[in-house]
């Protein structure tokens, strides 16, 4: 096998491995009820970071969403919508991966953007946002509510979880990318304490 299929079926890999991640931790959290729907906090937007450190995480992140929404999504808008929001926040994580601190911005903006029209247009969401917002008494759209909510659940998936994530796999040392030309530090040696 040449470097280059070496190179090929290492990135393949952890595509498929940074997907399965994400379909496992979207599933968790569906468990809770927290996947899908006006108020979300999926585990898995915390992997959204991983463009950071690698391109792979671009295809895994684009097709673990999408085998995601197919399996807990709100429906056919969120399998075309979500994933889309999905992909424009991996590309911008990895175009942002030059300032640490940008890194969640994207997908916390593409998601509060583009999740309320998916959740607009379900029929059952949109009719438990009214509920809710009468029961609140607030009178404001609910689109703008639900943007309110997205954007709280990304904030703290993508901004505290994901920069969390971040700065773990930092201060291991691990090598995500072998290929980037990003350096990454080698995790310390264990002390060895003297024989008695």
């Amino acid at each position: 096998m040449n470097s280059k299929s070496k190179n090929s079926a290492l990135y393949v890999t952890n595509a498929a491995v940074i997907a399965a991640l994400y379909v496992v931790l979207t599933w968790i959290s569906s468990l809770f009820g927290m996947s899908s729907g006006v108020i979300q906090f999926r585990l898995s937007e915390v992997l959204v970071i991983l463009p950071y450190f690698t391109s792979a995480a671009i295809p895994g992140l684009s097709v673990g969403c999408l085998i995601a929404n197919i399996l807990f999504g709100t429906g056919p808008w969120d399998v075309v919508l979500g994933t889309a929001a999905t992909v424009i926040g991996a590309f911008g994580t990895y175009f942002l991966r030059k300032w640490k601190w940008l890194s969640p911005v994207t997908p916390i903006l593409a998601n509060t953007f583009i999740i309320p029209l998916v959740l607009f247009l379900d029929p059952p969401t949109l009719e438990w946002a009214y509920e809710t917002l009468q029961g609140l008494g607030l009178n404001i759209h609910p689109i703008f509510f639900m943007a309110a909510t997205v954007f709280i659940g990304e904030f703290v998936m993508c901004g505290v979880g994901g920069m969390l994530l971040l700065f773990a796999i930092e201060k291991r040392g691990l090598v995500l990318d072998r290929f980037s030309k990003k350096k990454v530090k080698e995790p310390e040696k264990p002390v060895e304490l003297p024989e008695e």
